[in-house]
């Protein structure tokens, strides 16, 4: 194990060894063993966070204090009305007539591009296929 790996397990899991992960734990002692001063630094170090975070506590906020800012809260104001009604009937009639719309072009295009018979499709497959053997080619581009 590396200095700097036994420095990024104390700072990812503390200055308590039997914390970090298992795989880890023979590399690391023997690490310590072999590297006495520098380990036993690295480990108060981690250690001190550890314990800073320990007796760390967020802030409460009194009584008093969350009764004003719930005072001051403006008010949930449902859209009642007329003016509330148009618009959402109006984007819902623009959602359907655009539906009907994109529906109507497709079945337009669909019959016009169709083959009616299933040799006008084997026919209009091969005779297109000239036309893009071009382009698979680089000739025709």
């Amino acid at each position: 194990m590396t200095p700097e790996r036994f420095e990024a397990l104390a700072e990812a899991y503390g200055g308590d060894m039997a914390r970090w992960p298992s795989a880890d734990w023979d590399a690391a002692a023997m690490f310590a063993a072999r590297e006495r001063d520098l380990a036993a630094r690295i480990l108060a170090e981690a250690a001190r966070l550890d314990a800073a975070l320990d007796d760390w506590a967020p802030l409460q906020a009194s009584h008093r204090l969350r009764e004003a800012v719930i005072a001051a809260a403006p008010e949930h104001r449902l859209r009642r009305g007329l003016g509330g009604w148009l618009w959402r009937a109006g984007a819902g009639a623009g959602l359907a007539v655009a539906c009907a719309a994109g529906l109507v072009v497709g079945v337009m295009l669909s019959e016009s591009v169709a083959p009616t018979r299933a040799d006008e499709t084997v026919s209009a497959a091969l005779g297109n296929y000239d036309d893009l053997s071009g382009l698979v080619s680089g000739e025709g581009a």
